[in-house]
């Protein structure tokens, strides 16, 4: 299925799509969610900034099978930005097939093209299968000069 998959930036018009994807990746993992009503407009303003892509991964013959949400952002330690993968998700029936990969590539090539100079991702402690597949990608989960491993944190005010 690799080179079937094809990878594009969604727009404010695609927003109910990658909604729904966000919600089934929530509903999967039994995270809660505001549901597609409450996403999809949030999306529309946020895919209309330069602050918020969304990459999706489409088939020929049916489009929105994944999508990758990142945030961009400046920051004190580099003099580019640092993007978030903030969620990365493709239906469960099409997983293993590339279309992972290809939001991956595409989020490279976006780093490359807006002047990132970082790229984060969150993950799981027991989710090793994620692990894997960004390992795989290149990515770590350690500090290159200490070894230490890098933990997430976080708290709603």
């Amino acid at each position: 299925m690799t080179a079937a998959v094809s990878t594009r930036l969604a727009t404010p018009a695609d927003a109910a799509h990658v909604a729904r994807l966000l919600q089934d990746f929530n509903t999967e993992y039994e995270v809660d969610s505001p549901g597609v009503d409450v996403l999809a407009p949030r999306l529309a303003t946020l895919l209309a900034t330069d602050h918020t892509v969304a990459i999706v991964a489409d088939l020929p013959d049916r489009p929105f099978v994944g999508v990758g949400l990142v945030t961009l952002r400046t920051n004190v330690w580099y003099s580019g930005l640092v993007a978030l993968l903030d969620e990365l998700y493709v239906v469960p029936e099409l997983r293993s097939h590339g279309a992972g990969a290809a939001m991956l590539s595409e989020l490279s090539t976006l780093a490359n093209e807006r002047g990132v100079e970082l790229i984060e991702i969150n993950v799981d402690e027991g989710d090793t299968d994620t692990m894997r597949f960004y390992e795989r990608h290149g990515y770590v989960a350690a500090e290159p000069d200490t070894g230490e491993r890098a933990l997430y944190y976080w708290k709603e005010p």
